[in-house]
């Protein structure tokens, strides 16, 4: 990325932006910008931006009230606009819809899994309570923590 002369910004570019629970760069493009948002990665980010009618390339600060007023309206409607397969939160345990979570609405929802997991006995609930690896990987040789400091050899 080229380095950004500061006298080129102007008075009104905004070093930070505020967008769903999030504070956003505003030296970086829009469209990668956007990616500081939990649960928004690269391709929800271009699909906002395409949503929302703003140019991806443009710097987060030099966006103004307007068309940040249209990000945070495609942000809500996110959900609606893109296919089901884009979505974070298809089928949702409690309500079986199909949701697209931002910020801490993702950490909250991840919480309340584990805890029906754990609560349940599930196998991934016993990984997690004792926080070991979870998705099938070995833990042999990897993943040591605590006080396991080498290998044991056979006497």
């Amino acid at each position: 990325m080229a380095k950004i002369d500061e006298s080129e910004l102007g008075d009104d570019f905004n070093y930070i932006i505020r967008l769903a629970d999030s504070d956003i760069d505003g030296l970086s493009r829009i469209g990668m910008g956007l990616t500081s948002v939990k649960g928004v990665g690269a391709r929800t980010a271009l699909a906002i931006c395409e949503i929302a009618g703003v140019d991806k390339n443009m710097l987060g600060g030099h966006l103004d009230e307007s068309d940040l007023k249209k990000i945070r309206d495609a942000i809500e409607a996110y959900p609606t606009e893109v296919p089901l397969w884009m979505l974070n939160r298809q089928r949702d345990i409690e309500t079986g819809d199909e949701l697209h979570l931002f910020s801490m609405d993702v950490t909250m929802t991840q919480d309340d899994d584990i805890a029906r997991l754990r609560a349940t006995k599930a196998y991934r609930g016993l990984r997690h309570a004792s926080r070991k690896r979870v998705r099938g990987q070995r833990t042999r040789s990897n993943g040591r923590s605590g006080l396991t400091l080498g290998v044991q050899r056979k006497q």
